[in-house]
């Protein structure tokens, strides 16, 4: 550690004597001998850099509750409007998600409503349009949403809220292109690192779901193997609890859901809403998400029975128990399902 140095030097004084009596005006007296100049001692501890090596800070990411280093639990939320036609699969960056809702679209289809934050990948997609019920999803994340355009209202509606819109063919298209491997319209990719990083001072999401302690499981709940979800009779989803992983795995109508990788997609809580559906824009569902209603929330092999609501439209959504105590999910990533009062909800064994 540090070094004591002791530095001592004593100058000799050159003492003139004089007595009484004047024996010579010229005759000297001889100067004192200086003291011995003391030692310089070194601690055997070595000297410290002038750089110290930094201690690396980590924190909770607010839509995993996982432990996280510092820089991936600052920046902005990036949600991104996520195509989920047959012809948009393997979609990119879905196993990086923090969360992502499936929402009932036209013609019996879902979309998803994806959310980046503690992991995000250089590209995600592909992205489509927005729909009437995403501002009411996104508005509580904050941050940027990356979509492709919509009908006018429904972007003037996203246009209204506090997030950043990021469009193609607008003034973030250069973090924007159309990949080849995909055919038009389900191939719009962007460049998901390359657009946070120009909105970096945008502040973080908050929490939206609250989680167990790390390293611990939520206690409560029935075993079950997994459930099984219907928007509607084009639409089939089926999450079943891989003990092995510590992982619900994703199929869709009756087939493994797969990343770009060819992994199966999954998830460590699936939280299922059943959701009111409003026709007042007439072929175009919109999920009403200001409201309340049942919740199936899956989580280390258990389920949990309990209810769902959403004050505002800024309001996180929030999940109790029967007895109405707050429902905390494992850490880790979720998928929300928005299944309609007139789809089916099914926990198997």
């Amino acid at each position: 550690m540090g070094v004591n140095l002791r530095r001592a030097r004593l100058a000799g004084a050159a003492a003139f004597a004089t007595a009484g009596l004047l024996l010579s005006a010229c005759a000297p007296t001889p100067a004192a001998a200086p003291p011995p100049t003391p030692r310089v001692t070194h601690s055997a501890e070595p000297t410290p850099s002038s750089t110290p090596t930094p201690v690396p800070v980590v924190q909770t990411a607010p839509l995993r509750g996982t432990v996280v280093e510092d820089a991936a639990a600052l920046g902005p939320a990036l949600s991104a409007k996520i195509d989920n036609h047959p012809d948009a699969r393997p979609q990119w960056g879905l196993e990086h998600t923090d969360i992502v809702f499936e929402e009932l679209v036209e013609g019996g289809i879902t979309r998803y409503v994806a959310v980046w934050h503690s992991d995000v990948p250089d590209e995600i997609g592909p992205v489509r349009s927005i729909r009437p019920m995403d501002p009411d999803i996104i508005a509580p994340f904050g941050g940027i949403a990356a979509y492709s355009g919509g009908q006018e209202r429904f972007v003037a509606m996203m246009q209204d809220t506090d997030v950043h819109n990021a469009i193609h063919g607008g003034a973030d298209d250069r973090f924007m292109y159309r990949a080849t491997s995909h055919t038009a319209p389900h191939n719009v990719v962007v460049e998901a690192r390359e657009l946070r990083a120009e909105y970096a001072t945008i502040a973080p999401p908050p929490v939206q779901f609250l989680f167990a302690p790390r390293g611990h499981a939520p206690i409560f709940g029935a075993a079950a193997g997994g459930i099984d979800v219907r928007f509607s009779t084009v639409s089939a989803r089926s999450w079943r609890w891989d003990a092995g992983s510590a992982a619900y795995l994703r199929s869709q109508d009756g087939r493994a859901d797969l990343d770009a990788a060819g992994a199966q997609l999954r998830a460590t809580n699936v939280v299922v809403l059943q959701v009111a559906i409003d026709w007042s824009y007439g072929i175009v569902p919109r999920t009403v998400m200001v409201d309340s209603g049942d919740a199936w929330v899956s989580t280390g092999g258990s389920v949990i029975r309990g209810r769902w609501s959403k004050q505002s439209q800024t309001s996180p959504i929030a999940l109790t128990n029967a007895a109405g105590g707050e429902i905390r999910l494992a850490p880790g990533n979720t998928w929300v399902e928005l299944v309609p009062t007139s789809g089916s909800i099914s926990v198997t064994g």
